[in-house]
């Protein structure tokens, strides 16, 4: 909803943000976030919501806990890039790897060779 106009939110969107406004408020203001703290504060900053909104997410706030619900918000966005490779190990031990690597791609190349022999229309 962040990217959003408000004007473009539906009703519902518009009554789950000013109830998620409310109660980052009572939390940043140390009070407790039950339905009537959070009822009357939309209240008074002239808002309506349905009812069972306050109700709905004071429950939820009361099951989860805000704090987690706060660190869960900011967890969207793409994943980064894989990892590189890392690094070669050192002496023989880079060589013994790269002989294993050898033999696993010829091991492959005579697997491709026997599918070679299948003829699909045969």
């Amino acid at each position: 909803m962040a990217g959003v106009p408000v004007s473009e939110l539906s009703p519902e969107q518009k009554d789950e943000l000013v109830c998620t406004y409310a109660a980052l408020i009572l939390h940043d203001d140390g009070a407790e976030i039950t339905p009537q703290s959070m009822t009357d504060l939309i209240k008074a900053s002239v808002c309506t919501v349905e009812g069972y909104w306050p109700m709905l997410m004071a429950k939820m706030i009361g099951n989860v806990g805000m704090e987690n619900l706060i660190k869960m918000g900011g967890g969207g966005g793409g994943g980064g890039g894989g990892g590189g490779g890392g690094a070669a190990a050192p002496g023989g031990a880079a060589a013994a790897a790269g002989g294993a690597a050898a033999e696993e791609k010829k091991v492959v190349e005579e697997e491709e060779e026997e599918d070679v022999d299948f003829d699909l229309f045969g």
